[in-house]
Parts: C-alpha cells; structure tokens; sequence
C-alpha cells in the first residue's frame, strides 16, 4: 500500500496554506486532496463579496510571495479592491494553488481509519493507502445550521445561505430570511436584486453593522486597536489576532469575547442594498406548516405569513462528528468539546498525528480560525510541530 508523511484533506485556503508551508521542509512526502477552491464556488452565492477587509484575505504562505497584493500585480487587475469579489477570490485561491507547486489530488476522502503507523485513508473510487500524519482542512459546510423544526421540509421551501447561488429563480416571489449576519442580510440584498418580495426576521432586538471608524481605522492608528483581520472591536481584535494568548485567557473571558467578536453583523458597504427590504427585529418564528406549495409561518408576536420559501441565514455549528470520513473509532478517540476538538501544540488532537485547521479549531485557538486571516499562525504552528516531530 501506498504511503506518505503527510496527507492534507481540503484544498480551501488552509488546506493550501498548510501545503505551501510543508512543502518547504525537505523530504516530507506531502499530499493534498480536494479541488482547490471548490467549497466557496459552489456553496457562496454568484456576486457575493467577502466581509473579511482586504489586509486579513491573504492565503498565507512563508515568504509572503503570494499575497493577493502580489496576485493583483502580476494578474494585472487593477480593478481588484476592498470588498474582494467571490469570483476573484476563488481565482486568487487557485492562482495560489499554481504557484505554491502543490499538486492536489482532486479525489475526495471518503474514510480515515487509524492504522499501525498512523492513519489508513480510502479515496472515493475505492484505493487505499497510509500516512503518518492527517490534516483535516475540510471546511464547514458539512456545520450549516438548519434548526430542527425545519428538518423535515423540503428544499423546494426551505434552504440554507450556503444552498443559494442563483436568485433570479425567486422573481416575483415571497421569500422570508431567517438572520441577522452577513449571510442572511446579503441573501435578503440578492432577493431585492433579484426581483423578489424579501422579508427578514431578525432575533435580537437590534441589527448590528460593522463599523470602521475614521479616526481608529486610519492607516496611522488602526494597528494600536485592530489586529490584521479586524475581528471584534478594540482592542479584543488584538488579543484575537493573538491565538497563542487568547487560547491561555480564562474559559470565561474567552467565551465572552469570542461571542463580542462573532457576533451577526452586517458589512457597511451592504447597509444600502437592504435600504428598501423590510427588516423586522426582536422576531423569530414560532411555528411553519406546509400549504399547498407554500409555507405558512407564525411570528413570536402572532403575525402570519404565507410564503413561497423560506432561506435559513442561520450560520454554522462545529460538529467534527459530521465529517462523513472520520471513522467510528477514530471519532471515540478523539477528545471533543461540544463538537470541537481539543487541540493542542501545532493543532494536534488527542490522537497522535491528526490536526484539525479552520473552524474546528475556534474552540482551542479563538475566533481567528474561522477567517482567512487564521492561516498565517495555524500553518506556521503546524509546520513548527511537524518539524519538532
């Protein structure tokens, strides 16, 4: 059976971090499965434009050679500014792929399985083999949050944010919008786009924007309150930008500030997209029944509504149980924290050799590891580990 030191499973931006900064270490079979890029092409709606501002985008890698100040350079795209389109994005990612000399293996893990000297993976078309060590960086669709009292309707009448890419199809319809974040309020902003009558229900009292002050945010004083991926408010930022501190603050201060800084917000720039979209707060639905081809839903307050579909903008709930290809013994193994795995030096779990990077790892490392800015300290951390080991 084939084997190799390293198998990295996801070719997202961490996935593809980790890749360019093993790579480095000489005579480390390295192997990166997945199709780069794939998740935020299929699961991110046509025309989005990311929140995260343009200094916490970059993919990183060990030099800095191919940050997306570099890919705008030598691509020419001059254009390419703050908010960062998806499509550009996605290209800049696979522009990173090309460049960081990785080859990936486009074949999906569909089993990891412990094995005598590390972990035995099974590819979808059924060949097998071992590496020492497993980095998952399989991304968070497999967390979209439905609330169970959607479980059982259909996709024709519920989806989630992450289901949507097209809303042209909802034209002339009534679509209601579950959410305060910058999915939903985006989805609302498509739907008005798109034609359609939108609606959103917002649970708490108040709908929240982000704000970038003039006078904190200037390039002059933005470092002494901000850290680079501008996650929370001041100062917070800063100890957020830090995971290796954040993760020994006390277990109560870390859930009241990573709660602050992953609050629902809305980017400002989305602010007059959702200008003419009614927007109600303190609502959440009480009840939704199927009628004939539409839903009829029921408010806290009692209003009702007869809708044509509802669009779940709900986020994500770490649970590694639902990655379909850890094993059942593997699962038993590993120590877990309301779904998230308790990490350790390099992102290791309890099992010797498997690393979890991104969202799974906001439970050990903070709220940075659910942003594209988290890939310089977790890359740079686990090559710290495996060169250690």
């Amino acid at each position: 059976m084939e084997s190799c030191d390293v198998a990295i499973v996801g070719a997202g931006p961490y996935g593809l971090s980790a890749a360019a900064h093993l790579r480095q270490l000489k005579g480390l079979d390295v192997r990166l499965f997945g199709e780069p890029m794939s998740f935020w092409e299929r699961h991110m709606p046509e025309g989005m434009l990311l929140r995260s501002p343009w200094e916490g985008t970059h993919i990183a890698d060990p030099g800095k050679r191919m940050t997306l100040d570099v890919y705008r350079r030598v691509n020419g795209n001059h254009r390419l500014a703050e908010p960062v389109p998806l499509k550009d994005f996605v290209a800049y990612g696979r522009w990173f792929h090309q460049q960081a000399d990785v080859a990936s293996d486009r074949r999906q893990v569909m089993r990891i399985e412990l094995a005598p000297q590390g972990y035995r993976l099974t590819l979808e078309d059924g060949e097998a083999f071992c590496s020492r060590r497993v980095v998952v960086a399989a991304g968070i669709q497999p967390f979209a949050y439905r609330p169970k009292m959607f479980a059982a309707f259909p996709a024709s009448l519920v989806t989630h944010t992450s289901e949507q890419r097209d809303f042209e199809k909802f034209r002339g319809k009534e679509v209601l919008v579950i959410g305060g974040g910058q999915s939903a309020l985006e989805a609302a902003a498509f739907l008005h786009e798109s034609g359609a009558r939108a609606e959103v229900l917002v649970r708490n009292s108040t709908l929240h924007w982000l704000r970038r002050h003039p006078w904190t945010h200037s390039k002059w004083t933005a470092w002494m309150f901000y850290g680079q991926a501008d996650v929370g408010p001041a100062f917070v930022s800063l100890l957020v930008q830090r995971p290796d501190l954040f993760r020994c603050l006390p277990g109560r201060i870390q859930d009241r500030w990573g709660k602050r800084a992953m609050r629902p917000a809305g980017a400002q720039w989305l602010k007059p997209r959702v200008n003419n979209v009614t927007i109600h707060t303190g609502r959440f639905l009480e009840k939704a029944r199927v009628q004939g081809e539409r839903l009829r839903v029921r408010w806290n307050d009692g209003t009702e509504r007869l809708v044509d579909h509802l669009v779940l903008g709900t986020g994500y709930r770490v649970n590694v149980a639902l990655y379909p290809f850890l094993s059942l013994e593997v699962l038993r193994r590993l120590d877990l924290v309301n779904g998230y795995p308790r990490l350790g030096t390099g992102f290791e779990t309890s099992l010797p050799g498997l690393h979890f990077l991104g969202a799974p790892a906001a439970w050990s490392f903070g709220p940075l590891m659910r942003f594209v800015a988290g890939t310089e300290f977790a890359s740079q951390a686990l090559r710290r580990r495996i060169l250690e080991a």
